[in-house]
């Protein structure tokens, strides 16, 4: 077979060495293509992480088994010899930015793997990298010399978890450099300054977000392929609002870093809050900046545990649902009713009708609702049924509005329902009604008392005394007010009016330990409406208009883009399938009902609401057993489409 001369530029000659050439034939496999350059540049040392890349194609040359013919490769092939493993700079959701060796050559799943075994977080899979948002910065700002942790030369093991010693992984306590940044990534950082906030990027709408989303990279393509170069700058961001398995022991990075993107997302308006919430949040900003300066997140107390693993319980009933017995049959046989007055709204486009009054009845797991009391020994008005609805609250204490949304199932997709209540007490009783309905369990469980009481507290920890500000008993502890609410209150109040809202809120949460307290603010995050929703401007089939979908956990959310209502709601569990025609980048899903979507995406690729609905199902496979082991291949299959390893 006749040679041929292929040229190759080694990165270790340096950017200004001429390529080095070498004759080959067709039928040279890869690997003996790296033996002759090897031999060639005359360089001792270790070789074994590189490998070729073919910069035309954009493709790695990993199979050195395959000859060139094979590959397609001719004499014209631009190669270049470098390492799979090269310097990047990573910021992390606390603001942290690390330097640190990430595989160039495996898909972004694996390199995303990669970094959280080296990081010490588990379940990657909830994780993604993004390009970060280009801050605008003014002439008159100096460009401050950003302060970079090093981590290219800690060693990396194979194994899923490093062994722990003293609570530092063994590849991090080789120094008391190494152990410092460990504990930097470990504990939550101290609330921002009000200057810091100020110069963060804040989405101005619902656009604004839907533009962010599409800087997430694809996790079936490597970073070489997707233009990332060595020491480029991307941002390691949970990208799957569901968080599997917490283990406060053995999560404390993990833990640390979700609540600083909980935080930042609280603080930079990424999510709507009432502002109650607002100082809640503020107020277990301060306890949590205050305990952790003296206890490790990891130093949980037995009930913090009990809560953690009863919550864990809840959601396994949730998601595998229960099974009907004797002891269920006599439940719903020996149900409580609940009956009131309610006001009731249906919110539809082009429609001015308020709330209006009716009578409810609550039984078993439906409510009914008659135009009076008088006729309510007649037949409803409507009966619906709660069993697999969602159920999410809207309150505001100081505006003294009590509001229940409820998605319920249908055929066409998910009809809204809002229900108003009069006062705390009618609320708590019938938001725990719809919550307990929703599990399939009826109000004689046990679980509906409970759900009371934990609605109650719930409320009790969001009042502020707003008519006796200085009354609080509480005084001023050095707290920034300006550094725990987000920017808009700058505007609105002043220091001395937020800090005793603040600090009556803290006075409710001030015996909490940091687990607790963590834990306490990520449930109250995950509790807002619009929590876990990624927004992407889409152009649906047959409209002439753009919209917003929304791509939360378990559903899917057509949203009007000129006034922001929701259209219509898709639950996962009622596709049947999706499709992705990759020739005109359209998304195609059928339902359940004979129900059937398509849309192109304006704001991000396909590809990325494609890997978002294949993510979202793919979470929901993970089981409650303790095994590490993560079915790449599936994930593969749900979210790689046509490029699919």
């Amino acid at each position: 077979m006749a040679a041929w001369d292929v040229s190759i530029v080694v990165e270790e000659l340096g950017p200004d060495a001429l390529p080095v050439n070498l004759s080959v034939t067709s039928d040279l496999h890869v690997g003996g293509v790296i033996v002759k350059l090897v031999e060639k540049t005359q360089m001792n040392q270790d070789w074994s992480d590189h490998a070729l890349w073919w910069e035309q194609k954009q493709q790695w040359l990993l199979r050195t088994s395959w000859t060139l013919d094979k590959y397609g490769i001719h004499a014209d092939a631009r190669l270049i010899f470098m390492p799979q493993h090269k310097p990047l700079r990573l910021g992390l959701p606390n603001g942290i930015t690390l330097r640190l060796r990430a595989c160039f050559s495996n898909p972004v799943f694996q390199t995303v793997m990669g970094i959280c075994r080296l990081l010490n977080i588990r379940r990657p899979e909830e994780l993604s990298l993004l390009r970060p948002v280009e801050e605008k910065k003014k002439k008159k700002d100096k460009d401050p010399s950003e302060e970079i942790y090093d981590l290219t030369e800690v060693p990396l093991s194979a194994a899923s978890h490093s062994s722990m010693y003293n609570g530092v992984p063994q590849h991090f306590a080789s120094s008391e450099q190494m152990q410092c940044i460990y504990k930097m990534l470990s504990v939550t950082q101290q609330p921002p300054a009000p200057e810091l906030l100020q110069k963060q990027y804040r989405p101005a709408s619902v656009v604004d977000k839907a533009h962010i989303n599409g800087r997430w990279l694809d996790s079936s393509r490597c970073l070489m392929q997707q233009g990332v170069q060595e020491n480029d700058r991307l941002w390691l961001r949970f990208k799957y609002f569901t968080f599997y398995d917490i283990e406060p022991q053995s999560d404390a990075v993990r833990l640390t870093q979700l609540y600083e993107q909980a935080r930042w997302a609280i603080l930079l308006e990424d999510i709507d809050c009432t502002e109650e919430e607002m100082m809640l949040f503020g107020a277990l900003q301060y306890h949590i900046s205050k305990v952790s300066q003296t206890e490790p997140l990891t130093q949980s107390t037995n009930a913090a545990m009990d809560d953690l693993e009863s919550a864990l319980q809840s959601l396994e009933v949730k998601m595998e649902g229960g099974s009907d017995s004797a002891s269920e049959m006599l439940d719903i046989m020996t149900a409580p009713e609940l009956n009131d007055y309610l006001k009731m709204f249906r919110p539809k486009r082009l429609t001015l009708r308020g709330y209006k009054q009716y009578w409810f009845k609550f039984q078993e797991t439906s409510i009914s609702y008659f135009k009076s009391k008088e006729e309510s020994v007649g037949e409803p008005i409507q009966q619906i049924n709660l069993k697999g609805c969602e159920v999410a609250p809207d309150v505001n204490l100081s505006a003294q509005k009590f509001l229940i949304r409820l998605l319920i199932p249908a055929p066409e997709g998910m009809n809204e329902v809002y229900l108003r209540c009069e006062n705390e007490q009618q609320y708590a009783q019938w938001m725990a009604a719809c919550r307990t309905a929703s599990k399939g369990k009826t109000l004689a469980d046990s679980s509906y008392q409970s759900e009371i009481q934990n609605i109650q507290s719930f409320l009790e920890m969001q009042k502020t005394t707003l008519g006796s500000h200085g009354s609080s008993s509480m005084t001023d502890e050095g707290i920034n007010t300006y550094s725990v609410v987000s920017p808009r209150y700058h505007k609105k109040y002043k220091i001395k009016q937020l800090t005793p809202r603040i600090l009556d809120a803290y006075q409710n949460v001030a015996q909490l330990s940091l687990t607790e307290a963590v834990m306490r603010f990520l449930q109250i995050w995950q509790a807002l409406p619009d929590f876990g929703l990624s927004y992407v401007v889409v152009r649906f089939k047959g409209s002439r208009k753009d919209e917003v979908l929304g791509i939360a956990p378990n559903r899917l959310i057509r949203i009007d883009l000129s006034v922001g209502d929701v259209v219509k709601t898709w639950r996962y569990n009622n596709m049947k399938q999706w499709n992705v025609n990759w020739d005109i980048r359209q998304v195609a899903i059928e339902f359940e009902g004979n129900i059937n979507i398509a849309f192109s995406c304006v704001t991000a690729d396909c590809k990325i609401v494609h890997e978002f609905i294949g993510g979202y199902i793919f979470m929901l496979t993970r089981s409650r057993m303790k095994s590490d082991k993560l079915d790449e291949e599936l994930f593969h299959k749900l979210t790689g489409g046509h490029d699919a390893l």
